[in-house]
């Protein structure tokens, strides 16, 4: 629909259909983006889990390879189109940059459409999302009206939701909860760290639109200094399998996701931070001009390839974040409520690009657009990078710190959750009692009296 109100989707520009003012082609175009955020979001949530489903009895190695292989094909097919759609939008036509997505998308529905009886998966129906926030509705509930009982008899205060308590939900999906909610500070920990990654379209974008794009007479696009993040992703990945496949059995877990998190967001911050000292460096070369979508701009003569440390070490960290954090959060949860802990894990990262629009923001008011300017060259942009860079170190020591505790998590969730939930276990308690009841009746040593 935004394609429509471009003039250059009519040969003929003196016979243009349409009649919308500039400020309703913005309105048309702010709802595009509403809209596509919901379509993502929603893929983002179901896709993964949809397709993780099949592993369910896997260990950690096999679901660590499924993650970084299904990342690496979501960035192979991202490398695509920021090489070819980009050039096209900028250097051929706008409106094909959205006709494009729109039929490869159109397409896809009608294939999933075809396919959608090997696609359905339905959830036990004691784990949907009003059951995780019912749980965390009655244990806050019943804390407040008990709140003299709390630090007796209950260690956690989920189990005051629980049944034993006065709660309404049984013991298992109080449980499941409760694992739940041990991911919460490891989804709060990536949050900065998504807030650097969304540097690449704020202010990584702002650089490589004010450096010089020309290379040997050929206009590249912006965007496809992207494919430069996703090329270090696209290698780690093969590399790490080919690691772990020689180093490690199959019966070995390799090395705990954490260390994977934890080099990751050091290279997140060391990105930024090298940002910063690329923002110096740009400033010192002569001012050039520029056109890109058909606007002259005077722009650094730095040439944009400079600028690549930092997006090669944004896509190292992605390499080892991305698919580290899905496994956690699939692998250390009950099965019931996996498709819900992935989607916490979405929810966590979408406020991760919030929160960095709101630094932005921010820093472009705290600061009168000199941490942020308009024109670059003016600013200081390389102070905001600095910033966002110490923010980050302290937020890979802040998990470095609670790291164990997920790797100690691993080992309460093999012994709890598998053959150990409250259900089986009361199974289990069923049939002993069975088996004993069945001893005293045939046992002749016993007189009725001592039966009964």
């Amino acid at each position: 629909v935004v394609a429509f109100p471009f003039e250059d989707i009519y040969i003929d520009r003196r016979h243009i259909l349409h009649t919308l003012t500039k400020r309703e082609q913005k309105i048309v175009f702010y709802f595009a983006l509403l809209t596509a955020s919901l379509g993502i979001g929603g893929i983002r949530a179901i896709v993964c889990p949809l397709s993780a489903y099949n592993l369910e009895d896997c260990g950690p190695k096999e679901l660590l390879s499924f993650f970084n292989w299904f990342y690496w094909l979501i960035n192979l097919n991202s490398a695509v189109v920021f090489v070819s759609i980009s050039y096209i939008q900028q250097s051929v036509a706008r409106n094909l940059g959205f006709l494009i997505p729109f039929v490869s998308v159109l397409m896809a529905m009608i294939t999933i459409h075809m396919v959608r009886g090997e696609m359905i998966y339905k959830p036990k129906t004691d784990s949907s999302l009003l059951t995780t926030f019912g749980v965390i509705a009655s244990a806050l509930k019943m804390c407040c009206m008990r709140y003299h009982y709390f630090s007796g008899g209950v260690t956690n205060w989920l189990d005051h939701a629980k049944e034993n308590y006065g709660g309404q939900y049984s013991e298992t999906q109080v449980e499941s909860i409760k694992s739940l909610a041990r991911l919460f500070p490891l989804f709060a920990f990536q949050i900065l760290y998504r807030t650097c990654i969304m540097q690449i379209p704020s202010g990584y974008y702002l650089q490589t639109m004010n450096s010089n794009l020309n290379f040997s007479g050929f206009v590249l696009p912006v965007a496809a200094m992207n494919v430069i993040s996703i090329v270090p992703l696209l290698i780690l990945v093969p590399i790490l399998e080919c690691i772990n496949s020689c180093l490690f059995s199959s019966k070995d877990t390799g090395h705990s996701p954490t260390i994977y998190i934890v080099v990751g967001q050091l290279s997140a911050a060391l990105s930024v931070m090298v940002a910063g000292f690329s923002e110096i460096h740009r400033k010192h070369f002569p001012q050039v001009e520029q056109t890109l979508s058909e606007e002259v701009l005077l722009v650094s003569s730095m040439p944009c390839f400079h600028l690549a440390p930092q997006y090669i070490l944004l896509g190292v960290a992605e390499a080892l974040v991305t698919p580290s954090c899905s496994l956690l959060s699939f692998r250390l949860v009950p099965e019931r409520i996996r498709g819900i802990s992935m989607h916490f894990l979405t929810l966590f990262n979408g406020a991760g690009c919030f929160m960095g629009a709101f630094f932005v923001q921010t820093a472009h008011a705290g600061t009168q657009g000199s941490w942020f300017p308009h024109l670059l060259h003016e600013g200081k942009l390389e102070r905001f990078f600095f910033f966002l860079a110490s923010l980050m170190m302290v937020n890979t020591l802040g998990f470095w710190t609670i790291a164990h505790r997920y790797d100690n998590l691993n080992r309460e969730y093999t012994n709890e959750f598998r053959g150990s939930l409250p259900e089986e276990k009361l199974l289990k308690h069923k049939k002993v009692v069975k088996h004993y009841d069945s001893v005293l009746e045939s046992s002749p040593i016993l007189s009725p009296m001592e039966k009964t």
